[in-house]
Order: structure tokens, then C-alpha cells, then sequence
């Protein structure tokens, strides 16, 4: 945890005063220099639940099938995730990056906010992370959904960063940034989730 804050905070403090560096132009013309039709799509698509209104949506239904289940105190832990958008766009408003633009980079993807941190990275760490430690914890789900819901959620956890570079909505530096703010906030969410459980019992 200690390691994942002291991360974060060196990573803030050189997109402040560099916002914009050599490390990242490189990393976006190598992601970017293999493109086509279809990997676009793709990408897109790794990328469609963190747009609004589908990330919303995405997580309310998942909470949904939680509550029904009788999972009730899952189901609110899962809709904090939410609370991801608001993290995010505090510090894009203190930080103030610019996106990537052209020619720079290829845009495949026009984006409004700002760009430092990468808000799909924080919410997609946060979101699949915990739902893949829900996979772990709960005992009582069936091994074969347990399997499936963590492949998939790690999959588009390790796949977002990539997917945003590659549309041109974020530097490496901003993907990098989600990545760590999404382990912090995955860590302090998961020991909340282990407190009230041990509350319980």
C-alpha cells in the first residue's frame, strides 16, 4: 500500500511539471504504429464500459444479480466503485493535463476531460479487481462462474491501459497513474469488505 501511495504520488508530481515528455510520446508512436480496422474496434470495445452511461449501468446490473442473490452487502460495495468517477476527475481538475493530440498521436477516440489520471484504468482496476476478489471470497458461488467472472474481469484490467494508449485518449504516464489509484482504492475498498465481514461473524 505504502509502496503503490509513494508510487502514485512521484508519478503526479512529474506529470505536473513535465506534462508533457519524451518517455510518453514514445510509448503512444510504438502502440500506435500496428493499427487497422479491426484492432480499432476491438479496442473500442475494451473500452466501452468505462463511458457514460454504460460504466453506470454496468455496475448497478452486476449489484443487481449481487442483491437478488442475497448478496446484499456485496451489491453496495460494488456500486461504491462508482465513486471511481468522482476520485478521478478531482485530480484531472488539479493536474490539469491536456489529452494527447494530433499530430502527436493518432486519435481514434475524442475525449472531454483532462487527461492525467486515466479515469477507464482507475474505474476498470477498481470495478474487475473487486469483483474478481468477490470470486475469491465468496465460497458459495459455483467454481465454474468464479472461473469465468475472473478471467474475463482480469482480463479487461490488464487490457484497458493498452486500449487507451492506443486510442489516443491518454499518455502512458496516465494509464500508469489509473493502474496504481485503481490498486490503492482496490485495497482500501477489500479490507472495508473483510472488516464488515469480520463484524458480522
Amino acid at each position: 500500500m505504502g509502496t503503490l501511495t509513494i508510487g502514485f504520488l512521484l508519478l503526479t508530481a512529474f506529470v505536473f511539471f513535465f506534462p508533457s515528455s519524451l518517455i510518453d510520446r514514445e510509448f503512444s508512436e510504438e502502440v500506435q504504429e500496428h493499427h487497422n480496422l479491426i484492432l480499432d474496434t476491438i479496442m473500442k470495445a475494451i473500452s466501452w464500459f468505462g463511458y457514460l452511461p454504460n460504466a453506470p449501468i454496468t455496475v448497478t446490473s452486476i449489484a443487481l444479480i449481487f442483491f437478488y442473490f442475497k448478496y446484499k452487502k456485496e451489491a453496495l460495495f460494488l456500486l461504491s466503485t462508482l465513486l471511481s468517477g468522482v476520485v478521478s476527475s478531482i485530480i484531472k481538475l488539479l493536474i490539469n493535463r491536456p489529452r494527447p493530440s494530433e499530430p502527436l498521436v493518432r486519435i481514434i477516440v475524442r475525449t472531454q476531460q483532462q487527461s492525467f489520471p486515466s479515469g477507464h484504468v482507475l474505474f476498470y482496476v477498481l470495478f474487475f479487481g473487486f469483483l474478481t476478489f468477490l470470486m475469491y471470497e465468496i465460497k458459495t458461488i459455483p467454481k465454474f462462474i468464479k472461473v469465468t467472472v475472473s478471467v474475463i474481469s482480469l482480463l479487461f484490467i490488464f487490457t484497458i491501459p493498452y486500449s487507451r494508449v492506443y486510442l489516443g485518449a491518454h499518455w502512458f504516464t496516465d494509464v500508469a497513474a489509473g493502474f496504481l489509484l485503481g490498486l490503492i482504492c482496490l485495497y482500501v475498498l477489500s479490507v472495508l469488505y473483510l472488516k464488515k465481514l469480520s463484524i458480522k461473524k
